[in-house]
Protein backbone atom coordinates (compact mmCIF):
# COMPACT_ATOMS: atom_id res chain seq x y z
CA UNK A 1 0.00 0.00 0.00
CA UNK A 2 2.58 2.35 0.97
CA UNK A 3 4.31 1.44 -1.91
CA UNK A 4 1.09 2.70 -4.18
CA UNK A 5 1.02 5.97 -2.72
CA UNK A 6 4.63 6.88 -3.15
CA UNK A 7 4.03 6.39 -6.87
CA UNK A 8 0.64 7.79 -7.27
CA UNK A 9 2.07 10.92 -5.65
CA UNK A 10 5.01 10.83 -7.71
CA UNK A 11 2.27 10.66 -10.26
CA UNK A 12 0.85 13.43 -9.29
CA UNK A 13 4.08 15.71 -9.04
CA UNK A 14 5.21 14.36 -12.65
CA UNK A 15 1.56 16.08 -14.24
CA UNK A 16 2.47 19.48 -12.78
CA UNK A 17 5.65 19.25 -13.79
CA UNK A 18 4.79 18.24 -17.21
CA UNK A 19 2.12 21.29 -17.16
CA UNK A 20 4.47 23.88 -16.21
CA UNK A 21 5.11 26.21 -18.63
CA UNK A 22 1.60 26.43 -19.24
CA UNK A 23 0.79 27.13 -15.60
CA UNK A 24 3.75 29.57 -15.46
CA UNK A 25 1.86 31.16 -18.66
CA UNK A 26 -1.63 31.36 -17.04
CA UNK A 27 -0.71 32.71 -13.86
CA UNK A 28 1.94 35.24 -16.38
CA UNK A 29 -1.08 36.44 -18.36
CA UNK A 30 -3.22 37.07 -14.88
CA UNK A 31 -0.22 39.22 -13.97
CA UNK A 32 0.20 41.27 -16.79
CA UNK A 33 -3.85 41.89 -16.64
CA UNK A 34 -4.81 42.73 -13.41
CA UNK A 35 -8.49 43.04 -12.55
CA UNK A 36 -9.64 44.58 -9.32
CA UNK A 37 -12.81 43.10 -7.73
CA UNK A 38 -15.83 41.91 -9.25
CA UNK A 39 -14.51 42.45 -12.47
CA UNK A 40 -11.94 39.92 -13.32
CA UNK A 41 -13.75 38.42 -16.89
CA UNK A 42 -10.34 37.62 -18.08
CA UNK A 43 -9.02 35.90 -15.14
CA UNK A 44 -12.05 33.71 -14.98
CA UNK A 45 -12.09 33.16 -18.39
CA UNK A 46 -8.42 32.06 -18.74
CA UNK A 47 -8.89 29.78 -15.76
CA UNK A 48 -11.68 28.22 -16.41
CA UNK A 49 -10.86 27.43 -20.14
CA UNK A 50 -8.13 24.45 -19.38
CA UNK A 51 -10.60 22.52 -16.89
CA UNK A 52 -13.37 22.74 -19.93
CA UNK A 53 -10.70 21.21 -22.30
CA UNK A 54 -9.59 18.30 -19.89
CA UNK A 55 -13.26 17.37 -18.91
CA UNK A 56 -14.46 19.70 -16.14
CA UNK A 57 -17.84 20.40 -15.99
CA UNK A 58 -17.93 24.71 -15.56
CA UNK A 59 -19.98 26.73 -14.35
CA UNK A 60 -19.63 30.72 -14.95
CA UNK A 61 -21.76 33.01 -12.57
CA UNK A 62 -22.33 30.94 -9.75
CA UNK A 63 -23.91 32.63 -6.68
CA UNK A 64 -25.21 35.85 -9.03
CA UNK A 65 -21.39 37.03 -9.45
CA UNK A 66 -20.41 37.59 -12.66
CA UNK A 67 -16.68 36.92 -12.36
CA UNK A 68 -17.12 33.14 -10.48
CA UNK A 69 -17.27 29.64 -11.28
CA UNK A 70 -17.41 26.08 -10.07
CA UNK A 71 -15.56 23.32 -12.31
CA UNK A 72 -16.46 19.89 -11.18
CA UNK A 73 -14.86 16.69 -11.85
CA UNK A 74 -15.68 13.38 -9.91
CA UNK A 75 -13.45 10.09 -10.43
CA UNK A 76 -14.48 7.01 -8.45
CA UNK A 77 -18.12 8.01 -6.85
CA UNK A 78 -18.57 7.86 -3.44
CA UNK A 79 -15.54 10.12 -2.20
CA UNK A 80 -15.54 13.12 -0.17
CA UNK A 81 -15.88 16.17 -1.98
CA UNK A 82 -12.96 18.35 -1.98
CA UNK A 83 -13.08 22.51 -2.84
CA UNK A 84 -9.57 23.91 -4.22
CA UNK A 85 -10.31 27.34 -4.10
CA UNK A 86 -8.96 29.85 -6.88
CA UNK A 87 -8.80 33.83 -6.19
CA UNK A 88 -7.76 36.07 -9.41
CA UNK A 89 -8.76 39.75 -8.15
CA UNK A 90 -5.93 42.38 -8.08
CA UNK A 91 -5.62 45.35 -5.89
CA UNK A 92 -6.76 48.36 -7.18
CA UNK A 93 -3.82 50.72 -8.54
CA UNK A 94 -1.25 48.01 -7.52
CA UNK A 95 -1.97 45.66 -9.45
CA UNK A 96 -1.35 41.83 -8.19
CA UNK A 97 0.46 42.63 -4.67
CA UNK A 98 -1.03 39.65 -3.11
CA UNK A 99 -0.02 37.23 -5.76
CA UNK A 100 -4.03 36.31 -6.55
CA UNK A 101 -2.49 34.64 -9.88
CA UNK A 102 -0.52 32.62 -8.59
CA UNK A 103 -3.16 31.33 -6.06
CA UNK A 104 -5.54 30.80 -8.85
CA UNK A 105 -3.37 29.22 -11.26
CA UNK A 106 -2.15 26.49 -8.42
CA UNK A 107 -5.86 25.54 -7.61
CA UNK A 108 -6.48 24.53 -11.47
CA UNK A 109 -2.98 23.09 -11.60
CA UNK A 110 -3.70 20.80 -9.23
CA UNK A 111 -7.29 19.75 -10.39
CA UNK A 112 -5.87 18.87 -13.41
CA UNK A 113 -2.76 16.61 -11.99
CA UNK A 114 -5.18 14.91 -9.79
CA UNK A 115 -7.67 13.73 -12.96
CA UNK A 116 -4.59 13.08 -15.21
CA UNK A 117 -2.83 10.98 -13.13
CA UNK A 118 -5.14 9.60 -10.88
CA UNK A 119 -8.42 9.27 -13.19
CA UNK A 120 -10.28 6.41 -10.82
CA UNK A 121 -9.72 8.57 -8.15
CA UNK A 122 -12.16 7.80 -5.43
CA UNK A 123 -13.64 12.04 -4.65
CA UNK A 124 -15.03 15.22 -6.54
CA UNK A 125 -12.72 17.77 -7.40
CA UNK A 126 -14.05 20.83 -6.97
CA UNK A 127 -12.44 24.46 -8.49
CA UNK A 128 -14.29 26.94 -7.26
CA UNK A 129 -13.06 30.46 -8.28
CA UNK A 130 -14.24 32.94 -5.84
CA UNK A 131 -13.74 36.55 -6.98
CA UNK A 132 -13.29 39.98 -5.08
CA UNK A 133 -11.35 39.02 -2.24
CA UNK A 134 -9.49 41.90 -2.02
CA UNK A 135 -13.21 44.02 -1.62
CA UNK A 136 -16.48 42.69 -1.79
CA UNK A 137 -16.14 39.46 -0.01
CA UNK A 138 -16.83 37.38 -2.56
CA UNK A 139 -16.77 34.25 -0.49
CA UNK A 140 -19.26 35.52 1.70
CA UNK A 141 -21.65 36.02 -0.67
CA UNK A 142 -21.16 32.28 -1.90
CA UNK A 143 -20.97 30.83 1.40
CA UNK A 144 -24.83 33.03 2.33
CA UNK A 145 -25.71 31.33 -1.16
CA UNK A 146 -24.64 27.85 -0.45
CA UNK A 147 -22.22 27.30 -2.19
CA UNK A 148 -19.96 25.32 0.26
CA UNK A 149 -22.96 23.64 2.34
CA UNK A 150 -21.97 20.12 0.49
CA UNK A 151 -18.12 20.78 0.76
CA UNK A 152 -16.30 18.24 3.39
CA UNK A 153 -12.81 19.93 2.79
CA UNK A 154 -11.45 23.72 1.31
CA UNK A 155 -8.02 24.53 0.54
CA UNK A 156 -6.25 27.52 -0.82
CA UNK A 157 -2.46 28.21 -0.98
CA UNK A 158 -1.31 32.24 -0.78
CA UNK A 159 1.95 33.14 -1.56
CA UNK A 160 4.20 35.24 1.60
CA UNK A 161 7.62 35.59 2.37
CA UNK A 162 7.71 32.38 4.68
CA UNK A 163 5.99 28.85 4.36
CA UNK A 164 3.54 28.29 7.10
CA UNK A 165 0.28 26.31 7.37
CA UNK A 166 -1.06 27.77 10.72
CA UNK A 167 -1.37 31.41 10.17
CA UNK A 168 -4.33 32.99 11.93
CA UNK A 169 -6.64 35.91 10.50
CA UNK A 170 -8.96 38.84 12.19
CA UNK A 171 -12.22 39.04 11.87
CA UNK A 172 -12.66 42.48 10.09
CA UNK A 173 -15.60 45.10 8.51
CA UNK A 174 -15.31 48.14 5.99
CA UNK A 175 -17.58 51.51 6.99
CA UNK A 176 -18.05 54.42 4.97
CA UNK A 177 -18.51 57.21 7.10
CA UNK A 178 -20.65 59.92 5.10
CA UNK A 179 -21.12 63.40 6.98
CA UNK A 180 -23.71 66.34 5.94
CA UNK A 181 -23.27 69.99 7.17
CA UNK A 182 -24.22 73.16 5.83
CA UNK A 183 -22.20 74.79 3.42
CA UNK A 184 -21.42 79.09 3.91
CA UNK A 185 -18.44 81.48 2.97
CA UNK A 186 -15.27 80.77 5.50
CA UNK A 187 -14.62 83.99 6.20
CA UNK A 188 -17.98 86.26 5.64
CA UNK A 189 -19.68 84.27 7.17
CA UNK A 190 -18.42 81.39 9.09
CA UNK A 191 -21.27 81.31 12.16
CA UNK A 192 -24.07 80.27 9.76
CA UNK A 193 -22.32 76.74 8.31
CA UNK A 194 -21.82 73.59 9.67
CA UNK A 195 -18.57 71.54 9.01
CA UNK A 196 -18.37 68.28 7.66
CA UNK A 197 -14.99 68.14 7.84
CA UNK A 198 -14.60 69.42 11.31
CA UNK A 199 -17.17 65.95 12.39
CA UNK A 200 -14.77 63.49 9.77
CA UNK A 201 -11.31 65.32 12.11
CA UNK A 202 -13.40 65.21 15.11
CA UNK A 203 -14.39 61.43 14.06
CA UNK A 204 -10.63 60.59 13.72
CA UNK A 205 -9.63 61.89 17.04
CA UNK A 206 -12.59 60.27 18.85
CA UNK A 207 -10.98 56.71 17.31
CA UNK A 208 -7.64 57.32 18.65
CA UNK A 209 -8.63 58.14 22.34
CA UNK A 210 -10.22 54.85 22.18
CA UNK A 211 -7.21 52.76 21.11
CA UNK A 212 -5.73 52.37 24.94
CA UNK A 213 -8.67 50.98 25.56
CA UNK A 214 -9.08 47.74 23.13
CA UNK A 215 -7.32 44.42 23.07
CA UNK A 216 -3.98 44.18 21.90
CA UNK A 217 -5.17 42.58 18.16
CA UNK A 218 -7.50 45.22 17.63
CA UNK A 219 -6.32 47.24 14.26
CA UNK A 220 -8.39 50.21 12.54
CA UNK A 221 -7.59 51.94 9.66
CA UNK A 222 -9.04 55.29 8.52
CA UNK A 223 -8.66 57.71 5.52
CA UNK A 224 -10.54 60.82 4.53
CA UNK A 225 -12.29 60.33 1.10
CA UNK A 226 -13.59 63.74 0.76
CA UNK A 227 -12.23 66.71 2.40
CA UNK A 228 -14.21 69.27 0.78
CA UNK A 229 -14.10 71.56 -2.38
CA UNK A 230 -12.53 74.84 -1.63
CA UNK A 231 -10.50 76.34 1.47
CA UNK A 232 -13.09 79.52 1.52
CA UNK A 233 -16.20 77.37 1.68
CA UNK A 234 -17.14 75.68 4.72
CA UNK A 235 -17.27 71.97 3.49
CA UNK A 236 -21.04 70.79 3.31
CA UNK A 237 -20.41 66.86 2.63
CA UNK A 238 -16.94 64.91 3.67
CA UNK A 239 -16.59 61.25 3.52
CA UNK A 240 -14.20 59.13 5.16
CA UNK A 241 -13.55 55.20 5.36
CA UNK A 242 -12.58 52.80 8.26
CA UNK A 243 -11.63 48.89 8.42
CA UNK A 244 -11.85 47.26 11.81
CA UNK A 245 -10.38 44.29 12.71
CA UNK A 246 -10.77 42.10 16.02
CA UNK A 247 -9.45 38.55 17.04
CA UNK A 248 -12.91 37.47 16.49
CA UNK A 249 -16.44 38.24 15.35
CA UNK A 250 -17.70 38.86 18.40
CA UNK A 251 -15.06 40.92 19.67
CA UNK A 252 -15.82 42.62 16.66
CA UNK A 253 -19.16 43.98 17.47
CA UNK A 254 -17.79 45.21 20.82
CA UNK A 255 -15.38 47.52 18.31
CA UNK A 256 -18.04 48.52 15.81
CA UNK A 257 -20.56 49.51 18.75
CA UNK A 258 -17.65 51.64 20.08
CA UNK A 259 -16.57 53.29 17.07
CA UNK A 260 -19.77 54.00 15.25
CA UNK A 261 -21.17 55.72 18.76
CA UNK A 262 -17.81 57.82 18.35
CA UNK A 263 -18.28 58.71 14.92
CA UNK A 264 -21.78 59.86 15.94
CA UNK A 265 -21.57 61.55 18.68
CA UNK A 266 -18.62 63.59 16.71
CA UNK A 267 -21.16 64.55 14.26
CA UNK A 268 -23.53 65.67 17.07
CA UNK A 269 -20.91 67.68 18.61
CA UNK A 270 -20.56 70.41 15.58
CA UNK A 271 -24.38 70.07 14.37
CA UNK A 272 -24.07 67.50 11.24
CA UNK A 273 -25.49 64.82 10.06
CA UNK A 274 -24.16 61.25 9.24
CA UNK A 275 -24.90 57.97 7.74
CA UNK A 276 -23.13 54.76 8.39
CA UNK A 277 -22.70 51.99 5.54
CA UNK A 278 -21.36 49.04 5.97
CA UNK A 279 -19.80 46.29 4.28
CA UNK A 280 -19.76 42.23 5.01
CA UNK A 281 -18.47 40.92 8.03
CA UNK A 282 -15.42 39.13 7.50
CA UNK A 283 -14.91 36.32 10.00
CA UNK A 284 -11.88 34.97 12.30
CA UNK A 285 -9.91 32.23 10.09
CA UNK A 286 -10.76 28.85 11.60
CA UNK A 287 -7.75 26.30 10.30
CA UNK A 288 -8.63 23.15 10.33
CA UNK A 289 -5.16 21.78 12.14
CA UNK A 290 -5.51 18.00 11.03
CA UNK A 291 -5.63 18.95 7.78
CA UNK A 292 -3.09 21.58 7.69
CA UNK A 293 -0.73 19.12 8.82
CA UNK A 294 -1.11 16.89 6.25
CA UNK A 295 -0.24 20.10 3.76
CA UNK A 296 2.34 20.21 6.18
CA UNK A 297 3.83 16.66 5.56
CA UNK A 298 3.36 17.33 1.75
CA UNK A 299 5.39 20.44 1.73
CA UNK A 300 8.22 18.88 3.60
CA UNK A 301 7.97 16.38 1.40
CA UNK A 302 8.81 18.21 -1.36
CA UNK A 303 11.70 19.64 0.94
CA UNK A 304 10.00 23.13 1.57
CA UNK A 305 10.87 24.31 5.25
CA UNK A 306 7.74 25.32 6.81
CA UNK A 307 7.96 27.74 9.32
CA UNK A 308 5.79 28.61 12.66
CA UNK A 309 3.51 31.62 11.79
CA UNK A 310 3.49 34.61 14.48
CA UNK A 311 2.33 34.44 18.14
CA UNK A 312 1.49 37.77 18.32
CA UNK A 313 0.73 40.09 15.56
CA UNK A 314 1.56 40.27 11.81
CA UNK A 315 -2.45 38.79 10.34
CA UNK A 316 -4.62 40.40 8.21
CA UNK A 317 -7.93 39.07 7.16
CA UNK A 318 -9.48 37.38 4.43
CA UNK A 319 -13.11 35.89 3.49
CA UNK A 320 -11.55 32.20 3.93
CA UNK A 321 -12.47 32.87 7.04
CA UNK A 322 -16.25 32.63 6.34
CA UNK A 323 -15.66 29.69 4.47
CA UNK A 324 -14.22 28.07 7.58
CA UNK A 325 -17.49 28.82 10.09
CA UNK A 326 -19.18 26.28 6.85
CA UNK A 327 -16.54 23.27 6.52
CA UNK A 328 -13.05 22.44 7.30
CA UNK A 329 -10.42 24.93 5.79
CA UNK A 330 -6.94 25.31 5.60
CA UNK A 331 -5.26 28.59 3.92
CA UNK A 332 -1.80 27.95 4.18
CA UNK A 333 1.48 30.09 2.72
CA UNK A 334 4.23 29.17 0.12
CA UNK A 335 7.17 31.24 0.35
CA UNK A 336 8.39 33.58 -3.21
CA UNK A 337 10.04 36.14 -1.48
CA UNK A 338 13.02 36.49 1.38
CA UNK A 339 11.61 39.80 2.12
CA UNK A 340 8.32 41.51 0.54
CA UNK A 341 5.48 41.99 2.16
CA UNK A 342 2.14 42.05 0.40
CA UNK A 343 0.35 44.71 -0.95
CA UNK A 344 3.47 46.52 -2.16
CA UNK A 345 5.07 46.70 -5.38
CA UNK A 346 7.76 44.53 -4.25
CA UNK A 347 5.44 42.05 -3.96
CA UNK A 348 3.92 42.88 -7.06
CA UNK A 349 7.57 41.62 -8.45
CA UNK A 350 7.95 38.72 -6.76
CA UNK A 351 4.32 37.50 -7.87
CA UNK A 352 5.76 36.88 -11.19
CA UNK A 353 9.12 36.39 -10.21
CA UNK A 354 11.17 32.94 -10.77
CA UNK A 355 11.12 32.48 -7.27
CA UNK A 356 6.86 33.36 -7.97
CA UNK A 357 6.88 30.52 -10.20
CA UNK A 358 8.78 27.73 -8.42
CA UNK A 359 6.01 28.52 -5.44
CA UNK A 360 3.49 28.39 -7.57
CA UNK A 361 4.39 25.22 -9.04
CA UNK A 362 5.27 23.94 -5.32
CA UNK A 363 1.28 25.11 -4.15
CA UNK A 364 -0.19 22.61 -7.06
CA UNK A 365 1.67 20.07 -5.90
CA UNK A 366 0.72 20.51 -2.31
CA UNK A 367 -2.73 20.98 -3.14
CA UNK A 368 -2.49 18.17 -5.31
CA UNK A 369 -1.11 15.51 -2.77
CA UNK A 370 -3.30 16.79 -0.15
CA UNK A 371 -6.39 16.49 -2.27
CA UNK A 372 -5.16 12.57 -2.37
CA UNK A 373 -4.07 12.09 1.33
CA UNK A 374 -8.07 12.93 2.39
CA UNK A 375 -9.79 11.21 -0.84
CA UNK A 376 -7.96 7.81 -0.34
CA UNK A 377 -7.12 7.75 3.75
CA UNK A 378 -10.42 7.49 5.71
CA UNK A 379 -8.89 8.33 8.84
CA UNK A 380 -7.12 11.52 7.70
CA UNK A 381 -10.72 12.22 6.31
CA UNK A 382 -12.40 11.62 9.86
CA UNK A 383 -10.02 12.89 11.54
CA UNK A 384 -10.64 16.12 9.64
CA UNK A 385 -14.48 16.16 9.80
CA UNK A 386 -14.04 15.19 13.34
CA UNK A 387 -12.08 17.96 14.38
CA UNK A 388 -14.85 20.60 12.35
CA UNK A 389 -17.32 19.13 13.52
CA UNK A 390 -16.42 19.53 17.35
CA UNK A 391 -15.29 23.20 16.83
CA UNK A 392 -18.54 23.57 15.30
CA UNK A 393 -20.30 22.05 18.73
CA UNK A 394 -18.32 24.30 20.66
CA UNK A 395 -18.74 27.73 18.81
CA UNK A 396 -22.83 27.36 19.33
CA UNK A 397 -22.08 26.56 23.18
Amino acid sequence: MQVEIVQQKKALLDAVDSMDAELRELALKIHRNPEVSFHEHKAMNWLTEPLENAGFTVEKGIANLETSFRATWEGEHGGPTIALIAEYDALAGLGHGCGHNIIGTSAVGAALALKDAIPNLKGKIVVLGTPAEEVGGGKILMVEEGIFNHVDVAMICHPHKSTMVLRGGLACVDAAFKYYGKATHAAASPEKGISALDAVINTFVAVNSLRQFFNDDVRIHGIITKGGEATNVVPAYCEAEFLLRAETVEQLEIVREKVYRAARSSAEAVGAKIEIEEGLVYAERNNNKALAFLFKDNLELLGEEVCEPPKKGGIGSSDIGNVGQMTATIHPYIKITDTANTHTPEFVEAACSEKGMAGLNKAAKALAMTTYDVCTNDGYLQAIRSEFEEWKRNKQQ
